[in-house]
Order: structure tokens, then C-alpha cells, then sequence
């Protein structure tokens, strides 16, 4: 059986955002590299999901993974991993999850 990633809205608009600064700031050649980067820290992250470490401080069962100053939030599902978000490394992150735990689900 073949193993999924797939990414939340909030990881799609982080990664959109990131292309976008990246693009602005250095180059589009630069975001076409973080996007592929990106993609193969995924590939290997489907494969061996223990690989990052675990962040129950932020929110039962996430994982993170650093991808240049950049760090992939991830959780394990059954069908393989889903994307969270991905942000900076240097942002507040507690406070990041907990606005995010303060959103009504749908």
C-alpha cells in the first residue's frame, strides 16, 4: 500500500507564503529549490515517520522536522502523514498552536 502526505489549507497557505517571501527576497530559482527540498523532507518523512521529534507541548501527537530555518509540522495518520504547518523556527510556536486550538471546528 502506498503512503500519503497531504497538507492541511494552513500548511498549503504557510507553504505559498514561504515560495512567495523566498521569490521576493532572493529568487524564484531559490522558492523552486525550498518547494523541492520540501517535498523530498516529505517523501522521507512518509517513509519513517518517527524520524522528527515529538511536540506533545504543542499538541498531542504532532512531530516536527527542520527544513532550513524552517521547521515541518507533521502527525501520523493511517493512510500516512499529514502536514500540518510549516513555519519558522524562530516563531513564538506555543503560541502559534495555541491560537490555533482556540478556532471552532467545523
Amino acid at each position: 500500500m502506498t503512503r500519503i502526505c497531504q497538507f492541511t489549507i494552513p500548511a498549503s497557505r504557510d507553504i505559498e507564503h514561504i515560495m512567495d517571501s523566498i521569490a521576493d527576497t532572493r529568487s524564484f530559482d531559490a522558492a523552486e529549490q525550498f518547494l523541492s527540498d520540501l517535498n523530498a523532507k516529505c517523501m522521507k518523512l512518509v517513509q519513517f515517520p518517527g524520524m522528527g521529534r515529538q511536540r506533545d507541548e504543542l499538541s498531542l501527537r504532532l512531530r516536527s522536522f527542520p527544513i532550513g530555518q524552517y521547521l515541518i509540522f507533521y502527525c501520523s495518520i493511517e493512510a500516512g502523514i499529514e502536514i500540518t504547518r510549516v513555519v519558522s523556527g524562530y516563531r513564538d510556536l506555543e503560541r502559534l498552536f495555541e491560537d490555533e486550538d482556540d478556532r471552532p471546528s467545523l
